[in-house]
């Protein structure tokens, strides 16, 4: 193994004062920093009133794949790296991944500097269960790509943490209200450990109507209760075929008996359709 070094540093959320001691010390001691947002990270150097000696170059989304051969080639020269983002740990919905693949392949040691982390504090500020809970990033920017991921974890018990653009807050909180139902309970968490850190606590209902009457800015992370096991088992195929067969024993066609159900139980057509399948199966 080589001298090299890569540090992964967790980042102040919003709040300068949040950064370690051990934080201050990296900064200053390493010979290359790769920040996600140059100008960002220099205001936070000023904030912290560091003065740096290592040299600082820019790393994110749209030039990761070009900056980690360089960041490849400062750590098989013996380097000491730190990567940094805006908010929270390198690779956890940012830039990262890259940079600890190319350190593992050259063989130079690994570091990590834990930082403030917005899925635990959202969890925290949240209200709701949190000892088991997933955390899935950004949900998919097409509307259908979203609903088909909001489906896939309505039935998901652990508490849910997504993140969310602003601009696409009220789309993403409407459909949750559609395929979640309007009494799951939900938390919203914007601009956290920052000036105007804002909190919802509530129904997803009352969120929507919340969202709806104000103009959402700033960093957005939305903690969802999970699914009730009594939820869960209302939708097995067994249920939903006796609910369709009950429509229809009212005079309903099947297909709209299937309309119906999906609409009660908050499930595509094409879901009941394939419980039905299932229901036959399993007799």
């Amino acid at each position: 193994m080589n001298n090299g070094r890569l540090i992964l540093a967790g980042a102040p959320l919003g709040n300068p004062d949040d950064a370690s001691p051990r934080l201050r010390t990296a900064l200053t001691e390493c010979d290359v920093i790769f920040a996600e947002d140059t100008r960002r990270f220099r205001h936070l150097a000023t904030d912290l009133g560091l003065s740096l000696r290592a040299h600082v170059h820019s790393f994110f989304a749209g030039n990761e794949q070009e900056r980690v051969v360089e960041l490849r080639d400062l750590l098989l020269a013996g380097k000491s790296v730190l990567l940094i983002t805006d908010g929270g740990m390198p690779g956890v919905s940012d830039p990262g991944y890259l940079a600890v693949k190319v350190a593992l392949e050259s063989g130079v040691h690994i570091e990590v500097v834990p930082g403030p982390s917005a899925v635990t504090t959202a969890l925290a500020l949240s209200g709701l269960p949190m000892e088991r809970f997933l955390f899935d990033g950004f949900t998919p920017r097409s509307a259908k790509a979203r609903a088909d991921y909001l489906h896939s974890i309505k039935n998901e018990e652990r508490a849910i943490v997504l993140f969310e653009a602003p601009h696409r807050t009220k789309e993403l909180v409407a459909d949750l209200l559609e395929i979640m139902g309007g009494e799951r309970k939900v938390a919203l968490c914007r601009e956290m450990t920052k000036r105007y850190e804002e909190v919802f606590r509530g129904t997803l209902g009352e969120l929507n109507a919340w969202v709806n009457e104000r103009e959402i800015l700033g960093e957005v992370t939305v903690v969802i209760e999970g699914a009730q096991p009594s939820e869960v088992a209302a939708r097995t195929p067994q249920e939903i075929a006796a609910q369709v067969a009950l429509r229809e024993s009212t005079g309903m066609e099947r297909r709209e008996a299937i309309t119906a159900v999906a609409e009660e139980f908050r499930l595509r057509k094409r879901e009941v359709f394939d419980a039905l399948v299932a229901s036959k199966i399993e007799q």
